[in-house]
């Protein structure tokens, strides 16, 4: 696996840059994880038709609206997919297996794809998929502004709100959170260190 680190990044440059990563996996068939944050912004899911009170800039992710800014760790996958369902369940799993250790209340939600701890929602998922390699991926807030993600629901549910580890106790940097999850991630994708 390729890992890149790009720090805090506007989401439309990482979008272009992602797709650069895409080809990049494509051609060298290998898998790479990009790493980063965004300014605040409102990204708005290809199936999504409503509108809303706050600035979006649309995505082709699928799925409804995320919330991005920093403090949040935003993990890009641009994998190798042969089979879209088993890819998902390993990107869940690398998650849970954080979960279970640092915040052990959080769940996923299977019919309205993220992790929640009750309903505080503090990770969301996306992908897509183009010719058998993945795009787009997970959104983990680590410590945000949550004044600011609560100007929509996450994913546009009612009667959920945006949480954070910070929020639920949980004392890990952007850096530490980021060293788990690739951790957990190399083990589920079988990905030797």
């Amino acid at each position: 696996m390729i890992l890149h680190d790009w720090g805090e990044i506007e989401y439309t440059q990482a979008r272009e840059k992602m797709q650069k990563v895409h080809t990049q996996a494509l051609k060298g068939q290998e898998n790479h994880l990009i790493l980063c944050s965004h300014p605040a912004v409102f990204t708005l899911g290809s199936d999504e038709k409503k509108s809303f009170d706050v600035d979006v800039v649309q995505s082709d992710r699928g799925g409804s609206i995320t919330c991005h800014s920093p403090g949040q760790n935003v993990y890009y996958f641009c994998f190798l997919v042969q089979n879209p369902a088993l890819f998902y369940k390993k990107v869940l799993y690398s998650f849970e297996d954080f979960f279970m250790k640092y915040l052990p209340d959080a769940m996923y939600d299977k019919k309205n794809p993220g992790f929640y701890v009750q309903n505080r929602k503090i990770a969301s998922l996306g992908f897509r998929y183009s010719q058998g390699v993945s795009l787009h991926g997970v959104a983990l807030n680590v410590d945000v502004d949550l004044s600011f993600h609560s100007q929509v629901n996450p994913c546009n549910l009612e009667g959920i709100i945006a949480t954070s580890l910070a929020n639920e106790g949980v004392k890990l940097s952007q850096k530490e959170v980021n060293a788990a999850i690739v951790q957990r991630i190399r083990v589920n994708f079988d990905d030797a260190v």
